[in-house]
């Protein structure tokens, strides 16, 4: 019986509104962009954060990046210095070597050396970032395997001058040719391809990723043997550099020790290291900062398109204190023929619920359409989450019931007999 008579008071509600349809929009359109510029803004927000943790979480949040540098007094040395230089900075084998064995929470670490060549295969040629490494790269650095295989200890053994290609590299100077099993001269030397790899390359938020778009891995000891300690400098053509080692990338064993790893091997290589030649990235630090600025992101753009539904609230409250004015008489006639305070009260209030409601669901239909024009459009990632649906529909729902408490009280306190005579 109450169920049936709920919603008989529904429909009265609604026939109520369409009595006066235009106006009933137009106090709708408020809540309905309220809502749908939540929806839209909270998505942006949660795809742009979710890209840049995703490429954050490609590096490892496991992992620490450790990479030569020149220092700022070497730099100034180098600038005023005339003619052919050395300049003579960074990570050593030693630094590697002390880290790997001093810290037990280290689960493995990889020596990377990196020299810049030109790849010639016939009548192909192309500039390719030779990185000589371990075949722990790629168990620290997950990337899928396309073809072939990687780098294996017995590679190492036997002094193999093999080479693992990245993805777009490989088709542009493998192109018409066999895959695994060719032969490609990188700066003067031939090495066979054993396999091709896929790689992610570019920037994560911050933070440069350790593969590029065209890569060759080859053995840390062959490219000891071809290339040295001492090339030249990717900067400037009249500079050479002496760096044994570009990076030494580390994978430690548990999430929690990241950060006080990462300050041991600080006050470690401060000791043998007289100038700072050296950079270390923590993809852990910058997935921390980064997931903090989402939630502030997301709590000042909730918070700005939650004032939207505010000012639509109150258009909605000005409209029913209207409306009560409007249909004093129609109240007094129903609270002559018996109706209580309690059904005017639910009358009135049902009639600004339903507005809200219906605007927050047009609305949610607008902030999900919103988001896909563009990520079609401009192609910025955005995710629609749940959450960001769930919410603004429930805040239009409070708002319809807060902002029309007010005038539902008004309608129910107005004398019957005063009501009878209003004009």
């Amino acid at each position: 019986m109450k169920y049936n008579k709920f919603w008989r008071d529904v429909l009265l509600g609604v026939e109520n509104l369409l009595l006066h349809k235009l106006r009933s929009f137009l106090t709708m359109l408020g809540v309905v962009f309220g809502v749908g510029s939540v929806v839209a803004m909270l998505s942006v927000g949660e795809g742009a954060s979710k890209e840049a943790l995703e490429q954050i979480r490609k590096v490892g949040s496991n992992n620490i990046i450790i990479t030569s540098m020149k220092s700022v007094e070497e730099e100034t040395e180098t600038n005023q210095r005339r003619g052919p230089r050395i300049s003579i900075y960074g990570l050593t084998y030693k630094d590697h070597e002390r880290i790997a064995q001093t810290f037990p929470a280290i689960k493995q670490t990889v020596p990377v050396k990196l020299i810049r060549e030109e790849a010639h295969l016939g009548e192909r040629s192309m500039e390719i970032r030779v990185v000589g490494t371990t075949p722990a790269w790629f168990t620290i650095v997950r990337r899928p395997l396309l073809a072939g295989r990687t780098l294996s200890p017995s590679d190492f053994e036997g002094h193999s001058a093999v080479a693992v290609l990245t993805e777009h590299g490989a088709r542009k100077l493998l192109a018409t040719k066999n895959t695994i099993g060719e032969n490609v001269r990188i700066g003067g030397n031939n090495f066979m391809i054993i396999g091709i790899i896929k790689s992610e390359g570019g920037k994560a938020a911050d933070l440069q990723l350790p593969d590029q778009e065209v890569d060759a891995y080859i053995p840390m000891n062959i490219a000891k043997i071809y290339y040295g300690d001492i090339t030249r400098s990717s900067t400037d053509s009249s500079e050479m550099k002496q760096v044994e080692l570009d990076q030494v990338i580390l994978e430690v064993e548990d999430l929690e020790d990241v950060e006080s790893v990462a300050k041991g091997i600080e006050v470690m290589l401060e000791r043998f290291h007289a100038k700072k030649d050296y950079a270390m990235s923590v993809p852990l630090a910058l997935l921390k900062q980064a997931e903090a600025t989402k939630r502030t992101f997301n709590i000042v753009l909730g918070s700005i398109a939650c004032i939207s539904l505010l000012v639509g609230g109150i258009g909605i409250m000005n409209i029913m204190l209207a409306s009560v004015t409007e249909r004093t008489r129609e109240i007094g006639i129903r609270r002559a023929i018996g109706a209580k305070r309690k059904q005017i009260i639910t009358q009135f209030l049902i009639e600004t619920v339903v507005l809200s409601t219906l605007g927050g669901i047009v609305g949610l239909g607008l902030g999900i359409f919103i988001p896909l024009v563009i990520t079609l459009t401009a192609g910025m990632p955005t995710v629609v989450t749940p959450m960001s649906v769930m919410l603004p529909l429930f805040i239009s729902i409070a708002i319809g019931i807060v902002f029309g408490l007010y005038p539902a009280a008004r309608a129910a306190e107005v004398d019957p007999i005063i009501a009878l005579r209003h004009e």
